[in-house]
């Protein structure tokens, strides 16, 4: 036996009996940064800095969303859990938080001691550094848990056999308790991102995992029925099948077959943070077949593999992309009386969030005594395991949102009209009260039976102690339904603008309420696609392959997206060329002089300059005539600022983003931009950005 060696990094144990004294595999500098980060930084700032520092690595290490994928485990303070392949911690601090004891095991002694530091308060924590076969032996058999997230798939690397993933589940079960459980999280190699064109997560290769890996190498992924077997083929008899989304990194939905996702649920594909990446199809579209012809479990981005007895939860969705205080989840359960639904907060200061739901629940129902619209019962209730949540009712049924898609799909605009007539009717019941539901939007009411029975309002959570009018609440409604979905664009906006008496102005003056509202809920966060966009991986349709844009000759392109509430997406995007309303010209002393006209309802826009490394001087933005200040929130990019107004790009993606929330706006508006683009070799940009060129 090796000589003990302990460490200990605060209130952790770092364990380096079985470490070799130097690691095997590293991510270069970037490991350095983190280590930096961990111990000079507390964890409240990791946001702030994964805002700031746009980088991969940096937010796939440190992003709070990655202990989503083991959060809704019911793991208690008296479990004992090994999480196998801790890496920097994403996930260690989750677990440490919920369990009695957490025992991690990882190879890198570089990435053990950033673990280390930023759970340095964790005194349930240890870390054995070292190859796991060495350490293996002297693990205790009576672990509740044994987590492998984004580990089994390098198996074949340290299990030397005919069979390394039989074997290494094999080998992990000795240390499991006989009621159990071993969760493996890991990419599904027939995932619907890479038919869409994302390469695949572990080589950066095209369709290499479609293709069954042509080229080799020791990383393997496996569909859903490859991974059952292998767990067959152990011997295990227990086994559910959840499938995070958008995938296991940063899950937002965990979905089981007792509770697949429903057509228009799964908009969130663009997810290329590490890599540019192909878009040869629109993802939701597609989703949307294949959950209409019950493939899902096929395509599936990720999954999550429970061996164990079977667990209750059927479904989660987490809102913690949020201020603090609205962080939650909601799980779908079922238990002994049946199926039931669960908020649960995610932070100390949500938990007001929900008594505040609760107590409107009563309210709402006084309101809508009588008309028709039912709102769902709730309880403020602790679990056996002692946690706070607010319980209510599982309301089987088809969404209103739903009924509505198929008057569309029908051409049934008279069906349409009928439905959303009786919507009115119905939540216009008391509205001279001072109690109003915010969030009356049709995919939050269910209708059990005929439409001409009772609804039922299922989720209230933005319910607020004052009026709002009807039509505020029913624009709503609709505009959130034609930004989910543009299907639904052949409904005449107009006609519903005309039933509602809303005029322009009052269009206007609601889509910035909702504006308002959305920096509300989210505080100063960057969302994950504001984040994506900041980091600057492009996505390149077939279409613009087919004009040739991604050739060198037309890296000049300038490209404008438009933001009209469901952030920026090439489906509303334009390049200059390809519209008559617009007029570029480039000044002898290289000056890009542009204008273009922009329609009402945008509520920012993103100039793409160009499709290349570049060096930018912006010298001026004009909105309607009025210069808009380059310094403060309203003017961001994506590059490094290395002197006056000028910035460095080092991404093939490069954009300028223009905030029109405090710019008065007509029904047609006026941009002008002058600037200087200079496109620069990868290698000139990389050097400029990271030296300061400047010296600024």
């Amino acid at each position: 036996m090796p000589e003990s060696r302990i460490e200990e990094i605060g209130k952790i144990k770092l364990d380096l009996t079985h470490y070799p004294g130097e690691d095997r595999y590293c991510d270069g500098d970037v490991e350095d940064e983190l280590l930096e980060i961990a111990r000079d930084y507390s964890t409240v700032e990791y946001q702030r800095i994964i805002e700031e520092r746009r980088s991969w690595p940096i937010l796939y290490h440190l992003s709070p969303l990655r202990g989503n994928i083991v959060e809704w485990l019911p793991i208690t303070k008296e479990m004992k859990v090994l999480e196998v392949g801790s890496g920097c911690g994403a996930i260690t601090g989750t677990l440490a938080g919920k369990a009695a004891e957490v025992t991690c095991i990882d190879l890198s002694g570089k990435r053990s001691r950033i673990n280390a530091y930023r759970h340095m308060d964790a005194a349930n924590v240890t870390i054995h550094v070292g190859n796991f076969q060495d350490i293996e032996p002297t693990l205790p058999c009576d672990y509740d848990y044994i987590c492998l997230i984004g580990v089994f798939e390098y198996a074949q690397a340290y299990i030397q056999s005919e069979q390394p993933y039989e074997n290494f589940l094999n080998i992990v079960r000795r240390h499991v308790k006989p009621d159990g459980h071993i969760a493996i999280a890991i990419e599904n190699k027939f995932g619907l991102k890479y038919w869409a064109g994302c390469r695949e997560d572990h080589l950066g290769a095209y369709f290499a995992g479609l293709e069954n890996y042509p080229e080799g190498g020791v990383v393997r992924t496996f569909t859903r029925d490859g991974l059952l077997k292998i767990a067959g083929n152990c011997g295990f008899t227990q086994a559910q099948m959840y499938y995070p989304y958008p995938d296991y990194k940063f899950m937002t939905s965990l979905y089981s077959d007792e509770r697949l996702p429903q057509v228009g649920e799964l908009s969130s594909n663009l997810r290329n943070f590490d890599r540019d990446r192909l878009q040869l199809f629109d993802e939701k579209k597609v989703f949307d077949t294949i959950i209409k012809e019950k493939q899902f479990p096929l395509f599936s981005n990720s999954y999550m593999l429970l061996l164990g007895p079977a667990l209750e939860e059927q479904y989660v969705k987490y809102s913690n992309d949020r201020r603090e205080e609205f962080c939650i989840k909601t799980v779908q359960r079922k238990c002994a009386r049946g199926k039931i639904i669960e908020k649960h907060p995610l932070s100390k200061t949500a938990w007001k969030h929900l008594e505040e739901t609760a107590g409107m629940a009563g309210k709402l129902s006084a309101r809508f005594a009588g008309s028709g619209l039912s709102v769902n019962r709730c309880n403020l209730e602790r679990r056996a395991d002692g946690l706070p949540c607010l319980q209510m009712e599982y309301i089987e049924g088809n969404r209103l949102e739903e009924l509505l898609d198929t008057c569309l799909e029908k051409n049934d605009i008279e069906g349409f009209q009928s439905l959303f007539d009786e919507y009115l009717r119905r939540i216009s019941h008391g509205e001279e009260q001072q109690t109003a539901d915010y969030d009356l939007i049709f995919a939050n009411i269910i209708i059990p039976g005929d439409v001409e029975g009772e609804w039922h309002v299922i989720d209230y959570e933005w319910s607020f102690a004052k009026r709002i009018e009807t039509k505020e609440i029913a624009f709503r409604a609709i505009y959130c339904y034609l930004l989910e979905n543009e299907k639904r664009n052949r409904l005449n906006l107009d006609l519903v603008m005309e039933k509602l008496d809303i005029t322009q102005s009052d269009a206007e003056q609601y889509r910035r309420q909702e504006m308002a509202f959305q920096q509300y809920v989210t505080g100063k966060r960057m969302s994950m696609p504001q984040i994506r966009e900041a980091i600057g991986y492009p996505v390149y349709t077939v279409e613009e392959f087919c004009r040739g844009q991604k050739q060198t000759d037309t890296r000049d392109r300038i490209q404008i997206y438009e933001d009209t509430g469901g952030g920026f997406q090439e489906e509303q995007s334009f390049f200059i060329e390809d519209t008559a309303e617009e007029q570029i010209r480039v000044t002898p002393e290289g000056m890009t002089e542009l204008e273009v006209i922009i329609g009402r309802g945008r509520s920012a826009l993103r100039i793409d300059p160009c499709s290349d490394f570049c060096l930018i001087y912006l010298q001026e933005i004009r909105w309607n005539g009025r210069e808009v200040p380059l310094k403060g929130k309203q003017v961001q990019n994506n590059g490094m600022k290395v002197g006056e107004n000028t910035y460095v790009f080092r991404t093939q993606d490069p954009n300028i983003t223009l905030s029109l929330m405090e710019m008065p706006g007509e029904e047609r508006n006026l941009l002008q931009v002058k600037m200087t683009v200079t496109r620069l070799p990868e290698e000139t940009a990389k050097h400029m950005q990271k030296r300061g060129f400047f010296g600024v």
